[in-house]
């Protein structure tokens, strides 16, 4: 069988970021992950990946504020997405990576998660090894729990470690506001930290914990399209963690509602806050209100697509 032959032009693909609009954290397995079930939703804020043909592997990355807080070799996702699919497909050749970023670094939105997705598909594209959908999203797990959403898009329904993903049905549009920090924080310290917590608390001794089952009032709030009804059922157990680690987070959330925000919650890990709004004007309000206090603060909205090529 003849080897496919690259694309001589580049393949440029856009993924995007995800809040967690509910998060049930299980107790730790021995191979160190915990058991998951959530729901996200895919935001309108894009990370783009763009591949061309090389001889060997390199990435370039741009957009964030600082270039040093993202790796450039193979500690960084899409260069190991990219590294998966040569030897998943045999393919002997290369590829340079140019990622540039929008998603907060290490800010609980799964940027990383998008770049990997974005070059999985880019990299297929361009080494015209033209996988299934379905083997994407195999190799896509076995990079990160978060990487099979970012290929998907939408909103889904994530159980397993997050990976094992279902469709769920939503009307219209959701607006948020992020409140982005300075800082980032370490998914597993933050997971460490969730740990602890309940060690002192004594809780999960015996039992899986009741939240890993998503509640039906949120999905029937999705399909509902009413910003309010979602705002009362968005959960996070990762929070009381993040909080923890980063107490002037709740600072974030009491301004943001006093801004006339629905709710907030930290994303996923941290330390990045969400806030939902009840319509994009109220939502820019929002965002203005904040971003007068100093704060960095964003207006995105979703559900938006998974990663695709862009012509």
């Amino acid at each position: 069988m003849t080897a496919p032959v690259a694309l001589p032009r580049p393949v440029r693909v856009r993924a995007h970021g995800k809040i967690n609009l509910h998060l049930g954290v299980g107790d730790r397995h021995d191979d160190g992950y915990h058991a998951l079930a959530t729901v996200f939703q895919a935001v309108s804020l894009p990370e783009e990946v763009t591949a061309t043909a090389a001889p060997g592997f390199s990435i370039a990355v741009s957009g964030t504020a600082d270039p040093g807080s993202v790796p450039l070799d193979d500690r960084n996702l899409a260069m190991r997405a990219a590294r998966l699919l040569a030897s998943a497909t045999g393919y002997e050749g290369g590829v340079h990576l140019e990622v540039h970023k929008s998603v907060p670094v290490a800010g609980g939105m799964g940027g990383g998660s998008a770049d990997a997705a974005a070059a999985l598909l880019a990299c297929d594209a361009v080494w015209r090894t033209d996988l299934p959908y379905a083997r994407l999203h195999e190799l896509a797990a076995r990079l990160g729990a978060d990487v099979p959403f970012a290929l998907q898009g939408g909103i889904a329904v994530g159980t397993g470690r997050g990976d094992v993903l279902t469709p769920a049905l939503a009307r219209g549009r959701f607006d948020w506001v992020l409140v982005l920090s300075e800082e980032g924080m370490s998914t597993p310290a933050v997971y460490a930290r969730l740990d602890r917590h309940r060690d002192e608390e004594g809780l999960l001794a015996d039992d899986p914990s009741p939240s890993l089952d998503v509640p039906p009032a949120l999905l029937q709030a999705l399909l509902s399209g009413e910003p309010r009804l979602l705002a009362a059922e968005l959960h996070n157990d990762l929070q009381v963690a993040a909080l923890r680690e980063r107490p002037d987070l709740q600072t974030v959330i009491d301004e943001g509602l006093a801004a006339g925000a629905l709710r907030g919650i930290v994303s996923g890990s941290g330390p990045t806050v969400a806030f939902l709004c009840a319509s994009p004007g109220e939502a820019a309000l929002v965002r203005d209100r904040l971003a007068g206090g100093g704060r960095e603060a964003l207006h995105v909205h979703g559900p938006v697509p998974g990663a695709r090529i862009l012509a």
